[in-house]
């Protein structure tokens, strides 16, 4: 049995023969970073931590390597162009189960454990929800022992830092790579030519592509290990480099421009993620970028495959392949042509081994957000693909007798793509699977009826509460002991607690623990001071008009009128906290950032009603604000438009952390609400089917806003300029929107969900009451576990089991 395989207590008996760790980080300081205590700066302290955990997670990760090499299993490849895995010191010092030690020894060292692991950035490489889920996933695949890789991009600045100048969003390059990054291993070995453009020709052993211009690809390895470090995995990004570094004849003629051109043209490959698409260069860059990780990875796969001595026949029988939303489907085309052109296998058995290799996880019903590529740029950039598209096309056509195209209307359609060359397509909640076959892939159903399956979202509780939440992770220990992070539905030993005084009082004391240090924090961070005492109502995700984040503040405009109308109108003190990113095309997104900070200017700086409401809106929304903002959530707000979101993980972290959720009957809310009980969830608003027949309503949104005049006078005062007096037309495109064209239905479910808001008032005024609604929560969301969505994936797509606990049994 390979030390992964071992029993933590046996590794951690192992363990207690090495240095002690304060030792290790004194090496560490010496001799990787050239420094002495006396010497070392914060940066060099974090640094010689980081290393000396690295370490101790790197006997797990090469224990875990070798026992795959020997088992020659089957492993899972997850694509995606997007891992949030925020800061890593006390992700792994939990995990590995050395946080007490790790405080220790830093303290021994006359350092402060909480200002070393602030001090780290957080990796830029991902956005939202999409990226957030494949870090989770990345865990959980550990935890489970299950032999797994992540590919993506090593982006040098991200999707951007946010900053706020005068209440407008404002892009600069994230800087995290500026600084060393202590986790990860370049591994030159591993990279590969990907090439773009040229031209297809025959030749005697078929089509061959002559690309005219090549890239390189080089990896980064960052171990991911799992609880209680029995198990690490891979995370693989790419980096892109030319072919020739440096063009020194250019240079010498004067041209030193020109000498880094090649070099530059590279590099803009692994930069930035999610370039804006609005120009044709953008487009043509995100197409390179997707192609590129995309290659770079399935090279990779059949690389090791062959070099594990397996026939290239026996792929789907070694390899999973998971497609993260349609940014990697470009996976089909592309195995495909290594397939043929490179190792023989004709056109059908090529497309037919491809797809029992590949699954595809859809994320999306927007139509738009469903990628599409013009068919002069994706016939410029990979004439081959595109060739081979039209074969697949064709014997789709041939085989089913239905003529869903994947090329249509000069576009080349990658949700078509993927669906096509996927043997399972899943959907990420109850709803969404559901919805998938009736709208977006209903044609595609008809033809492939077993296609499509849920896999229901999850959330890893390691992170997600047990590190980012420590005083409820201490009530927990004490009620249910320490083993309940790598069991989640043993919360459900808290439901008998939900009425107990004193574990209410446990409860109660560390919610307002967390509030206590979120308002430190963004205090020092933002100069902003809030109320502890408030009920905390907290919106916190990517800003989208679907997600409905302008509802949420018409409704705050609302209370604030209601509040001045009626001084004696019984309700809690709230601080309302948003948080969030527009992507920088998105000018509408934009204009509600402006419209939310606007409100927030004028009503902070109220003396009639700001000590009863506040609106926040710290900038630049990443994993360390979000574990800083949920445990000190009192209320989540989830109220996207019904039948858009696909499934969230924000809520599900809200309630594992004891907020209480007002949202719609939308993505995994539906679920949510199903577990938690109905009675411990603020329901509003239109379903689906609503939503459907409502738009087909003449004049349905000015008809709303005029039954409204509670909703009238809102919009009176943001075209009138109430909350812009120095620009009063500044918001009038918001309000104008609203009564022509308001699709996401905002103002058809505003006074519903004004309505809700006043039940959240009441109920929070119960205290007793709300903190038994709030362990019911916590209680009730063991089933949201990306533990138990990987085990669904690992049974019902990639035929995967757990290696260690296998080879455990066998012993």
């Amino acid at each position: 049995m390979s030390s992964s395989s071992l029993p933590s207590t046996q590794r951690q008996a192992a363990s207690a023969t090495r240095e002690p760790l304060s030792a290790r980080i004194l090496n560490k300081l010496a001799y990787s970073l050239g420094t002495s205590p006396k010497d070392a700066s914060l940066f060099d302290w974090r640094m010689a931590l980081s290393l000396a955990l690295r370490d101790d997670v790197v006997d797990v990760w090469s224990a875990s390597l070798e026992t795959q090499r020997q088992a020659k299993v089957k492993r899972v490849y997850y694509l995606s162009m997007e891992f949030l895995i925020g800061r890593l010191i006390e992700d792994v010092a939990i995990n590995m189960e050395i946080e007490a030690e790790a405080r220790a020894a830093i303290a021994e060292l006359g350092q402060d454990y909480d200002t070393l692991v602030a001090n780290e950035p957080d990796a830029a490489l991902g956005n939202g929800g999409l990226g957030r889920l494949a870090a989770c996933f990345m865990e959980s695949l550990a935890t489970l022992d299950m032999p797994a890789m992540g590919y993506g991009i090593r982006y040098e600045h991200g999707l951007f830092k946010q900053r706020f100048e005068h209440g407008r969003q404002v892009e600069s390059a994230e800087d995290w790579l500026s600084q060393r990054h202590a986790w990860e291993f370049e591994r030159p070995y591993a990279s590969y030519a990907i090439g773009f453009g040229g031209h297809v020709s025959d030749s005697d052993q078929g089509r061959v592509w002559q690309p005219s211009e090549r890239v390189i690809a080089v990896a980064y390895d960052t171990p991911i290990v799992g609880w209680r470090g029995r198990w690490a995995n891979t995370l693989r990004l790419w980096s892109a480099k030319p072919e020739t570094l440096f063009d020194l004849h250019t240079f010498n003629r004067g041209d030193y421009l020109g000498a880094s051109h090649s070099e530059a043209l590279a590099r803009a490959i692994s930069r930035v993620l999610y370039p804006d698409d609005s120009t044709d260069a953008g487009k043509e860059l995100r197409l390179r970028q997707e192609y590129f990780f995309t290659a770079a990875s399935i090279q990779d796969v059949i690389r090791r495959l062959l070099r594990e001595g397996h026939r290239i026949e026996e792929l789907d029988r070694y390899a999973a392949m998971q497609l993260n939303d349609t940014h990697p489907a470009i996976a089909g085309p592309e195995l495909i042509r290594l397939l043929e052109d490179e190792h023989g296998l004709p056109f059908e058995h090529a497309v037919e081994l491809a797809r029992k290799t590949l699954g595809y996880t859809n994320h999306t019903l927007l139509p738009e957000a469903l990628e599409r590529w013009p068919v002069d740029l994706f016939g410029r950039i990979l004439p081959r693909h595109l060739e081979i598209i039209q074969g697949i096309q064709n014997l789709h056509f041939q085989t089913t007798g239905s003529f869903e195209c994947i090329i249509e209307h000069g576009s080349v359609k990658m949700g078509e793509l993927a669906f096509i060359m996927a043997h399972k397509v899943n959907g990420v909640s109850a709803l969404h699977s559901e919805l998938v076959k009736k709208t977006v892939f209903s044609a595609l159903h008809e033809v492939y009826p077993d296609r499509i399956i849920n896999q229901t979202n999850g959330v890893t509780p390691r992170r997600w509460l047990y590190a980012c939440n420590p005083p409820l992770r201490a009530a927990i220990d004490g009620a249910l002991g320490g083993d309940w992070p790598g069991q989640l539905e043993r919360l459900e030993g808290l439901v008998p607690l939900a009425q107990d005084a004193g574990f209410q009082h446990e409860v109660r004391a560390a919610k307002a623990q967390n509030k206590a240090r979120l308002v430190d924090w963004i205090k020092s961070r933002d100069g902003i001071a809030l109320n502890p005492d408030a009920l905390f109502d907290v919106q916190v995700k990517r800003i989208h008009e679907y997600k409905r984040q302008l509802l949420n503040i018409l409704e705050t405009i609302a209370f604030w009128n209601a509040l001045k109308a009626d001084p004696s109108l019984q309700a809690p003190a709230r601080v309302k906290v948003f948080g969030g990113k527009a992507a920088p095309g998105y000018h509408v997104a934009k204009e509600i950032i402006h419209l939310i900070n606007d409100v927030a200017k004028t009503l902070n700086a109220d003396p009639a009603t700001r000590d009863r409401l506040q609106v926040a809106f710290p900038p630049n929304y990443n994993v360390t604000m979000a574990e800083q903002v949920i445990p000190a959530a009192d209320l989540s707000e989830q109220i996207s438009t019904a039948g858009k979101e696909a499934s969230g993980t924000g809520n599900m972290k809200f309630a594992l952390n004891g907020a209480l959720t007002i949202g719609t009957l939308d993505g995994a809310n539906v679920e949510i609400r199903e577990h938690v009980g109905p009675e411990n969830f603020f329901l509003f608003g239109l379903t689906a089917e609503e939503v459907v027949q409502r738009r087909l309503q003449p004049e349905f949104s000015r008809n709303a806003i005029q039954a409204s005049p509670r909703l009238v006078q809102v919009l009176d005062q943001i075209a009138g300029g109430a909350f812009s007096p120095e620009d009063r037309h500044r918001h009038a495109g918001i309000v104008h929107r609203l009564y022509e064209h308001d699709y996401f239905l905002v103002s058809c479910d505003f006074d519903a969900y004004y309505e809700t808001q006043r039940q959240v008032d009441a109920a929070y005024c119960d205290p007793q009451g709300w903190a038994a609604k709030a362990i019911l929560n916590v209680a009730h969301m063991g089933w949201f576990s990306s533990d138990r969505t990987i085990g669904g994936y690992a049974k019902d797509v990639w035929g995967l089991q757990p290696l260690a606990q296998r080879q455990d049994k066998a012993a």
